[in-house]
């Protein structure tokens, strides 16, 4: 116990736990994804209803789900921790220089974007998973929930908002997770910047295609 405590304190420990958590994130992003893709069949919403309704039947789905959301307090909670530490270690003398020559944009942002990003998951997540979950009829339709919602242009713009701070947010962290494991090597660097843009491009204008498409036709 004492081992893993000091390994967590260690400057490489945190960077580790951040981008493997980081990892699993974005992995259930691409599962998400696929899932709501059924709501741009052309069947009245029949398929993306049976998708919502057999997801809470399924216990392993509800363990992952749990599994996922302890993972997800972790992520914020080691990479709120790792950033107050690295503010405080470069004290004053940081603010002496010039923010674009010491880091990239989208790592002083880190932690705003990512802020931004949770405030909206509790609000997505009341909106749609907790009405799934626990205010369900015998005749309820998630399909209807997330129409009406998401033709709603405020929300529908908050979404897509949300969606541009998760690509800029996801942007530098698949970077910076290959770094911390020591895979970003000068010979692969090309090939991780082009596969990480389909995770901080791809996966963001997959989502953020759906309040589109519900504001358009409805």
């Amino acid at each position: 116990m004492r081992a893993l405590i000091e390994f967590y304190n260690s400057s490489v420990g945190k960077k580790l736990i951040v981008g493997l958590t980081g990892f699993f994130l974005i992995a259930y992003l691409i599962i998400h994804l696929f899932g709501n893709l059924l709501l741009f069949r052309s069947d009245g919403g029949a398929a993306f209803d049976i998708y919502a309704e057999l997801l809470p039947q399924v216990v392993v789905i509800r363990i992952i789900e749990v599994v996922l959301f302890l993972i997800f307090i972790f992520h914020i909670i080691t990479a709120a921790y790792t950033w107050l530490l690295n503010k405080q270690a470069r004290g004053s003398a940081y603010e002496l220089q010039k923010k674009g020559e010491t880091s990239a944009l989208t790592s002083r942002t880190m932690l705003l974007s990512g802020s931004i990003v949770y405030i909206f998951l509790v609000l997505h997540m009341r909106q749609f998973w907790y009405v799934s979950r626990y205010e369900a009829g015998e005749h309820f339709s998630m399909y209807e929930v997330v129409r009406a919602t998401l033709a709603e242009p405020v929300y529908s713009i908050l979404y897509i908002i949300a969606m541009f701070l998760l690509g800029f947010h996801l942007k530098h962290g698949f970077q910076s997770a290959f770094q911390t494991f020591g895979l970003r090597d000068k010979k692969y660097a090309s090939l991780i910047e082009w596969v990480g843009v389909i995770f901080w491009l791809l996966i963001p204008i997959g989502f953020a295609s759906m309040p589109i498409y519900f504001l358009l036709n409805f």
